[in-house]
C-alpha cells in the first residue's frame, strides 16, 4: 500500500501491512502452517538461496507474523521488524545478532531484573561484558564506554521508577563512540514515543504488554533498519528459532488496532491516580513522569506524546507496609505483568526484581516499601477506592 507513508499512527495501527488473499478477507487471516508448497524444484531452490522472496518455513517466514512485523515497523518509523517468542527473546536475539565475544555493553541499572540476569549470567560466559550506570547520568554513560563497547541499552521510562532518559543525548553519545543505542520502548509503545526518530538504532518490545493490551499472549519484537534488524537479528532468528506463533501475531495485530486509544486512556487514568496518591498522607513518594514533581517531567513532555500507564509509589513500613496495601485490594490484580486492561499491582523487590542481589536492588532504587501499579482501563474512581483500603 503506497499510501502508508502518509498515514497517521492511528491509521497505521489499523491498516498497515495487510495484504489480502484471493479470498478478499476483511480481517487479517491466521496461517497455522509449518511449511509451504513450491511450484517447482527450481522455485524451492531459489527461495532457499534468497533469490526469490517468499515463504519457506514458519520458523522464519509466516504471512500473519509478517503482517505484524510490517505494521509495527511502520508505527515505529523503522525499516524492518523481527517478531520473537517473547520480550526477553527479543533482547537475546538483539544481543546474539549484533554482538560477539569480547564486546562490551553499557546498560542502565534501571532495567527489568530478568534483563540483568540475561546479561550477567548468560551473556557473560560467552565473553560479553556489561557495565551498569544510572539512567539519567550522561557523564556516567560517557565514562563507562570502553574501546570494545558495542551497544548502549536502556528502558525509558524505566520500570518501575519511571525515570526518563534523554534518548537524543544518549544517541549522540553512542554514535560519537561508534556504538549502537538500543531502547526498550515497552512502557510507551510507538503510540507515545518513537525512539528511532530520536536517534536510537534499535527498539525492543515486549508485545506481551501494551501491544496485546489484554494479557492474552507472549511475544516480542525488534525494530530498526534493514542491516541491523532485517539481516543480522533476522539471521539469528532464522537459525535459532525464537519465533512468534501465527496465532499470537494475529492477537497482537488486533492489539495494534486500538493501541493509540488505549494508551491515551491508560495515561489519563494513571495521571489521576498519581495525583491522588501524591496527596495521600500515607504515601511518602510517587514516581510518575506526568507529575510536575517528577525530575524528568519536562523531558518526558518533550519526547513523549503522553506519560503512560505505569506508576510506582512508596509507603512507610518497608515490605510489611507494602504488602499490607497490596493485600488489602479487592479488585486490583496482584500480578507482575503490566499493560493489561485490568489494573495490576505488584511488589517489585520480591517479584520483578526479586532475583537481584540486595546491592543490585539498592543501585536500581528498588526499596522494600515500593509498590508498582500498571493502571488499567477500569473506572478511575473504583481504582482509587481499592487502593485507598490499604493506605488507610
Amino acid at each position: 500500500m503506497n499510501d502508508e507513508v502518509d498515514w497517521s499512527l492511528a491509521t497505521l495501527g489499523v491498516r498497515a501491512g495487510q495484504q489480502r488473499t484471493a479470498e478478499c478477507e476483511h480481517a487479517e487471516p491466521i496461517f497455522p502452517t509449518s511449511s509451504y508448497v513450491f511450484e517447482s524444484a527450481a522455485q524451492a531452490a531459489a527461495r532457499f538461496k534468497g533469490d526469490d522472496p517468499g515463504n519457506i518455513y514458519s520458523r522464519f517466514t509466516n504471512p500473519t507474523v509478517r503482517t505484524f512485523e510490517q505494521r509495527l515497523a511502520k508505527m515505529e518509523a523503522g525499516e524492518s521488524c523481527v517478531a520473537t517468542s517473547s520480550g526477553m527473546a527479543a533482547i537475546l536475539s538483539t544481543c546474539m545478532g549484533l554482538l560477539q565475544a569480547g564486546d562490551h555493553i553499557v546498560s542502565s541499572n534501571a532495567i527489568f531484573g530478568t534483563s540483568v540476569i540475561l546479561f550477567n549470567k548468560y551473556m557473560a560466559p560467552f565473553g560479553v561484558e556489561t557495565s551498569y550506570v544510572p539512567l539519567i547520568d550522561l557523564d556516567a554513560w560517557r565514562a563507562a564506554i570502553k574501546p570494545n563497547t558495542r551497544l548502549l541499552f536502556l528502558e525509558s521510562p524505566s520500570n518501575p521508577l519511571t525515570e526518563v532518559a534523554d534518548i537524543q543525548a544518549l544517541a549522540d553519545i553512542a554514535h560519537e563512540h561508534g556504538c549502537l543505542l538500543v531502547v526498550d520502548n515497552c512502557l510507551c509503545t510507538p503510540a507515545l514515543q518513537q525512539p528511532l526518530k530520536l536517534g536510537a538504532d534499535v527498539v525492543i518490545h515486549s508485545a506481551t504488554k501494551y501491544i496485546d493490551g489484554q494479557g492474552r499472549c507472549i511475544g516480542g519484537a525488534v525494530v530498526g533498519n534493514k542491516e541491523l534488524v532485517g539481516e543480522k537479528v533476522y539471521g539469528f532468528l532464522r537459525t535459532a528459532g525464537p519465533t512468534m506463533s501465527p496465532f499470537n501475531a494475529w492477537v497482537f495485530l488486533k492489539g495494534l488496532e486500538t493501541l493509540k486509544l488505549r494508551m491515551q486512556a491508560h495515561s489519563q487514568n494513571a495521571l489521576e491516580l498519581a495525583q491522588f496518591l501524591e496527596s495521600h498522607d500515607n504515601v511518602t513518594r510517587v514516581y510518575y513522569p506526568g507529575l510536575e514533581s517528577h525530575p524528568q517531567h519536562a523531558l518526558a513532555k518533550s519526547q513523549q506524546a503522553d506519560f503512560g500507564g505505569v506508576l510506582s509509589f512508596e509507603v512507610a513500613g518497608g515490605q510489611t507496609g507494602a504488602w499490607k496495601v497490596i493485600d488489602s485490594t479487592r479488585m486490583l490484580s496482584i500480578t507482575a505483568n503490566l499493560g493489561d486492561a485490568k489494573t495490576t499491582i505488584t511488589h517489585p523487590a520480591t517479584t520483578t526484581h526479586g532475583r537481584l542481589t540486595d546491592e543490585e536492588r539498592a543501585e536500581a532504587g528498588i526499596s522494600d516499601g515500593l509498590i508498582r501499579i500498571a493502571v488499567g482501563l477500569e473506572d478511575i474512581d473504583d481504582i482509587k477506592v481499592d487502593i485507598a483500603r490499604g493506605l488507610s
